[in-house]
């Protein structure tokens, strides 16, 4: 019993400061509050820019799209005739077309060249060198990169008078032959955008845990095998990733094609939805026709990105998947 005593004159004789103090939470709060405050001071340019250059651009987009307006006469509106004429005009056709060929040509191109580089340089002491020269054309500006590929394109350029030496034809002129002048295109967009591929393929292989491949080698595992069954299957989120990135991008090709190719190439052999879009808004001020591909280009996008998140399921393998 007297144990039992001293035991309740203990719990009597807690402190109250064991409780929250009563104005502990407030202080917190106040704490959490002006927290909060500057995080919006922060953002709020961020916003602010997304505001004026996104989302109200495509407001506007959307609304032009169904009204007729050359930017300067009071607007029109006329339902859905900018996207019939769309449908039936063979440029948007022949652009969407050249577009999908770019995209099918360099995204499995670049892609595969990306994962065969980053395999060569992952032993690499030395990769550091070769990451910067392969990284070099993705800082540098677009326009640049098209100047000097214009240059290199030219019936008198290196590469064609290379060409011609090595296999004994006439020298091709890329830009000005409707047949080479959309492959002279895919050429400038997979060697522009390979170095980014590299750089996130190789990080992809140095995050594989090297307890998995050890285990593949001791179980007799080449290095083909290897490469196939492990390295690979780990590998296919970010080629997943780097797929979906680089179809969009692919969708969206303007500047080279503006650059590299006098008025999209002989009988519009490199235009582009893009530049479609860009020379009905800027080039015959058609305001709504050009809206309405900007939606209809939006359309593809999303088609096209609905698809491969589907494919993603049969050819995506994440680490934490079950066998």
């Amino acid at each position: 019993m007297s144990q039992i005593a001293t035991g309740e004159r203990v719990l009597q004789e807690l402190p109250a400061a064991s409780a929250p103090a009563p104005g502990r939470f407030r202080k917190e709060s106040a704490w959490r509050r002006r927290d909060r405050r500057w995080g919006y001071v922060f953002i709020g340019p961020q916003l602010f820019g997304m505001l004026l250059f996104v989302v109200l651009p495509f407001a506007a987009s959307l609304v032009l799209a169904f009204a007729s307006w050359d930017g300067l006469s009071e607007l029109e509106w006329v339902g859905f005739e900018n996207f019939t004429a769309q449908f039936q005009d063979d440029l948007l056709w022949k652009s969407i077309a050249n577009t999908l060929i770019i995209a099918i040509v360099t995204v499995p191109i670049g892609l595969g060249l990306a994962v065969i580089i980053a395999v060569a340089l992952e032993k690499l002491k030395t990769r550091t060198l070769y990451l910067v020269l392969f990284f070099a054309p993705v800082v540098t500006s677009t326009v640049a990169v098209a100047m000097i590929w214009q240059q290199m394109f030219r019936g008198d350029g290196v590469l064609s008078t290379a060409i011609s030496k090595i296999f004994g034809i006439a020298p091709p002129d890329w830009l000005q032959d409707p047949k080479l002048a959309l492959l002279a295109v895919c050429i400038v967009t997979i060697w522009s955008s390979l170095g980014l591929n590299v750089v996130i393929f190789l990080a992809g292989l140095q995050n594989i845990s090297p307890s998995v491949i050890e285990a593949a080698r001791i179980d007799g595992a080449g290095p083909w095998r290897l490469f196939t069954s492990i390295r690979l299957p780990l590998l296919s989120p970010i080629v997943f990733f780097s797929s979906v990135v680089a179809f969009i991008s692919s969708l969206q090709t303007f500047d080279t094609v503006y650059v590299l190719v006098q008025d999209a190439g002989p009988d519009n052999a490199t235009r582009t939805i893009v530049y479609h879009i860009y020379d009905l808004g800027f080039g015959e001020f058609e305001i709504g026709p050009s809206s309405a591909a900007s939606v209809i280009l939006l359309v593809l996008t999303l088609i096209i990105t609905g698809i491969q998140f589907g494919a993603q399921k049969k050819f995506v393998h994440y680490e934490g998947d079950a066998a």
